[in-house]
C-alpha cells in the first residue's frame, strides 16, 4: 500500500491524478485530513515547484500560485510510469489503448486535452440528441451541427495520435528485437492504428452513412472515440494469440519506446520514471536490458522485495507504518 501512495502522490502531481486510485480520496494516509505532494523540478529552461493538496477538493500550486484548472500542470515535469497493469494495454479493450496513447501525447502536448475535453462535450451532445430523434421525433436535419463538430475535432485528435503512433513505430522494432534477442527466437513487431477516418471530409461522410444506424441506436459509433492499436508478433494479434510472456515483452518494448520518443521531444531533458514493482515481473536476462536502456534517466523503483541493481548513485529507502528510513 505504502510503495503505491509513494507513486500515486508523484504521478499525481505530473498529470492531475491517480494512475491507480479512482478516488482522490484514497491518497489521504488513514486518520488524516489531507495529503501533501510537492514535487522540486529543473529543466533546461525553468525550475520551480509544484504543490498538489488533496482533502475535501484537489488543488495545485506552481511556485506558491494557485491553479485554476488541473490541465495548467501538465506538461511541468514529464514521468513515464511501468507497472505490472501494463499489460491491459495489451490484454484489454481499445479503450484502454487509447487512453495510453492520449495520456503520453497530453503530457507533452497540454493542447491537446482541451481537443479530447471539447470532443468529449459534442459527442455527448450529439448522442443526447440521437436520443431524442428516437424518442421525441425531433429534426434530423439539426445532427448537422454536431457532425461538422465531431469531424472536425476527430480529425485533428486523429492527426495527433498518429504522428506519436507513428514516432513509436520508428522506435519500437530496433527495441523488440533486443529484448528478444536475449531469448530463443526473434520476434517481428507490427503496430497498425485503426480510425474511422483519416482527415474531416472522411469523417464527415462516414458519420453521414452511419446517422440512421447511430439514431436506432441512440449513440455516434464514427469518431475517433472508435479508434484501436493493434499490435502484432510475426503477424499474429499479441492480445489474442500471444503467451503471457510475449505481451509482458511487447509491453517493455512500447514502455521503451515510449521513453525514447518523450525524450526526443523534451530536446534534452529527460522524463522521470517510475516502476511500480515492474522488475519482478521481468526474468534476469529483461531486467539487465531495462537497468542498460534507463541508467541515464532518473528512475524511482518501488517493489517488496531486494534485487540489485548495477548502478551508481542509487539510494535505497525502506518505508514502514508511514515512515520512510534511508538505507546507509
Amino acid at each position: 500500500m505504502e510503495r503505491q501512495i509513494l507513486l500515486n502522490q508523484y504521478f499525481c502531481v505530473h498529470i492531475g491524478k491517480s494512475f491507480r486510485a479512482k478516488k482522490d480520496n484514497d491518497l489521504i494516509k488513514f486518520n488524516e485530513k489531507e495529503a501533501i505532494a510537492e514535487i522540486v523540478f529543473a529543466k533546461s529552461d525553468r525550475e520551480g515547484i509544484i504543490l498538489s493538496k488533496i482533502n475535501d477538493q484537489k488543488t495545485f500550486f506552481i511556485n506558491g500560485v494557485k491553479q485554476s484548472r488541473i490541465s495548467d500542470i501538465i506538461g511541468k515535469i514529464n514521468v513515464i510510469i511501468f507497472t505490472p497493469n501494463d499489460i491491459d494495454i495489451v490484454k484489454s479493450g481499445p479503450q484502454r489503448r487509447r487512453k495510453y496513447i492520449d495520456m503520453m501525447i497530453s503530457s507533452l502536448r497540454p493542447n491537446y486535452i482541451h481537443l479530447l475535453n471539447n470532443y468529449n462535450k459534442v459527442l455527448e451532445q450529439r448522442n443526447n440528441y440521437l436520443k431524442q430523434i428516437k424518442n421525441e421525433n425531433k429534426s434530423k436535419e439539426m445532427l448537422e451541427i454536431w457532425d461538422e463538430q465531431v469531424a472536425e475535432l476527430s480529425s485533428k485528435i486523429y492527426e495527433y495520435r498518429k504522428k506519436y503512433i507513428d514516432k513509436i513505430k520508428e522506435k519500437i522494432s530496433d527495441i523488440h528485437n533486443m529484448i528478444t534477442n536475449c531469448g530463443k527466437l526473434q520476434e517481428e513487431i507490427k503496430i497498425k492504428y485503426i480510425s474511422t477516418g483519416s482527415d474531416k471530409n472522411t469523417f464527415l461522410e462516414n458519420i453521414y452513412k452511419s446517422r440512421n444506424i447511430d439514431i436506432q441506436r441512440g449513440y455516434t459509433s464514427i469518431g475517433i472515440h472508435r479508434d484501436d492499436i493493434i499490435i502484432y508478433i510475426n503477424h499474429k494479434p499479441v492480445s489474442v494469440f500471444g503467451s503471457q510472456g510475449q505481451q509482458r515483452t511487447v509491453v517493455l518494448s512500447l514502455k521503451l519506446s515510449e521513453l525514447a520518443v518523450v525524450t526526443d521531444e523534451m530536446d534534452g531533458d529527460s522524463p522521470v520514471l517510475l516502476l511500480d514493482d515492474f522488475m519482478s515481473e521481468l526474468d534476469e536476462k529483461r531486467r539487465t536490458i531495462l537497468v542498460e536502456q534507463i541508467k541515464n534517466y532518473q528512475v524511482i523503483i518501488t517493489c517488496t522485495d531486494n534485487f540489485n541493481i548495477n548502478c551508481e548513485n542509487k539510494k535505497v529507502y525502506y518505508v514502514e507504518n508511514g515512515v520512510c528510513i534511508k538505507k546507509e
